[in-house]
């Protein structure tokens, strides 16, 4: 019987991946319609005309020299908040990892673990999920009206955060991976610091490296928004543009954040090409 011109051509499950297409925009439409997703309305006469306005004083942006040494001092900020807000999210971050691998549990060896190893585990765990479950943006908010305005809001705004999610994540690469040699350390006496080091680091270094310079990316673009409520930065300075309407100043802010996350892709691209 001969075939059906075409038929080789037509995709075998259509079917099944139509079902799946009109499932879900049966399950998106609701959600957007409680978003009140209207793209539409940027549209709408008055507010292209708004747009217009505000963008037409984009040109030309700000490049005097007295304006450039400000952004070029606020960009060593952004930078210097979103590392040190980066190191107290390891130094929170991998104590918490470590007591709350299984893998690394002593107790774990002959089965389920412990009352007391695994009640701390799951303390540990529920810190993680606290301190990771609020956003950075709000951390700032409080820590501005504790400690006032300026980089220390961002730094730890950015660790706290950062620490819940370093820990989580750390946790999982260190329970994914080969456990075996790990395990063979500690039924011959190892600690669980040896272990780690002897036995989850050389093995899991290229996958957390990586994770933690992808993590350092975040945090310069999260300390660049947490500048918009008084954490210091380019952020604070975006905002301060906005609010007076200097659209030359925003444009200039845009172009530094844009070159910004394109050298900070270029530098951890680099760092990975060298500790992978």
């Amino acid at each position: 019987m001969a075939n059906t011109p075409g038929a080789d051509l037509r995709d075998p499950a259509w079917r099944s991946r139509l079902a799946w297409a009109i499932a879900t925009l049966v399950v998106l439409w609701p959600l957007l319609v409680v978003a009140e997703f209207q793209p539409w309305q940027l549209f709408a006469p008055d507010s292209l005309q708004s747009t217009l306005r505000f963008l037409a004083g984009f040109f030309p942006p700000r490049l005097d020299a007295e304006f450039l040494s400000l952004v070029a001092r606020e960009t060593w900020r952004t930078v210097a908040i979103a590392t040190a807000g980066m190191t107290l999210g390891l130094v929170i971050g991998w104590p918490l990892a470590l007591l709350s691998a299984r893998s690394l549990s002593i107790s774990s060896l002959v089965g389920r673990m412990a009352p007391l190893p695994a009640t701390v585990r799951l303390a540990v765990r529920a810190l993680l999920v606290a301190l990771r479950s609020i956003p950075e943006l709000i951390w700032a908010l409080v820590f501005v009206r504790v400690v006032g305005l300026g980089p220390t809001a961002g730094v730890l705004a950015i660790g706290l955060t950062y620490g819940g999610m370093l820990g989580k994540v750390y946790g999982e690469i260190l329970d994914s991976g080969d456990t075996g040699v790990t395990r063979a350390l500690l039924r011959n006496g190892s600690g669980r610091l040896q272990a780690f080091f002897f036995g989850q680091l050389p093995q899991n270094a290229s996958e957390l490296t990586s994770y933690t310079v992808y993590r350092w990316e975040c945090a310069i673009r999260s300390s660049a928004v947490l500048g918009f409520v008084g954490a210091g930065g380019l952020g604070q300075q975006m905002d301060n543009a906005m609010k007076m309407f200097n659209g030359a100043e925003v444009c200039t802010l845009l172009l530094v954040f844009v070159l910004l996350v394109v050298l900070t892709d270029r530098v951890s691209g680099l760092l990975r090409r060298m500790l992978g």
